[in-house]
């Protein structure tokens, strides 16, 4: 079973391709018009050993607010059509990440219950060009499309560039384990309800 899936995502504020392979071998290419989020992406892309290829033209002449909230539906939206309803998944799985003078927790729950729980503290506005308020929709936009419980922490971290990257290493890790194909389980979907 091939978990590959690809999506047109089009609006008056953005138009959004994105190419998604669950079992690649994170190979990327990330196009936003946004320097750090790509730099992000291509992190997520790289950690989960998915492979992703996304173009993102938006309108950030008003700001980056939509690109940023429009890709993380889009990879979401790709991500649980490529999942095949998440038959014979793992399910729950988490990561510690340490990034230098950083340590983040991230556990998620493939669940088709999407869930934002977002304890994460940044000491500056902007990275790059980008709000850093906007790392949050972004999250919770990639939740909401694909399903997931996400809860994630930052433990503790001064530099926020360290902090917002350890938070991309976590979610791709913790993908990379949920999504892994459960061997005494690979036909049954994870729940006792039959589906999610």
């Amino acid at each position: 079973m091939k978990r590959k899936a690809k999506i047109s995502r089009k609006t008056k504020e953005t138009n959004i391709n994105v190419d998604l392979n669950i079992d690649g071998k994170g190979k990327y290419k990330i196009e936003t018009g946004i320097g750090f989020l790509n730099h992000m992406l291509e992190q997520l892309s790289k950690h989960s050993s998915m492979d992703i290829n996304l173009k993102a033209k938006g309108d950030t002449h008003i700001d980056l607010h939509h690109t940023t909230e429009d890709t993380g539906i889009a990879i979401g939206e790709c991500l649980k059509k490529a999942s095949k309803k998440f038959v014979g998944i793992k399910r729950y799985a988490h990561a510690l990440i340490p990034m230098d003078e950083t340590l983040t927790r991230v556990a998620i729950d493939m669940s088709n219950r999407p869930y934002l729980i977002w304890n994460v503290k940044l000491k500056v506005e902007k990275l790059g060009e980008m709000d850093t308020e906007l790392f949050k929709e972004w999250f919770q936009a990639f939740s909401q499309a694909a399903g997931i419980t996400m809860h994630i922490e930052n433990i503790y971290g001064d530099n926020s560039h360290h902090i917002i990257e350890s938070c991309f290493k976590g979610l791709a890790r913790s993908l990379r384990a949920a999504l892994e194909m459960d061997p005494r389980n690979k036909n049954a979907i994870p729940s006792t309800k039959g589906s999610l």
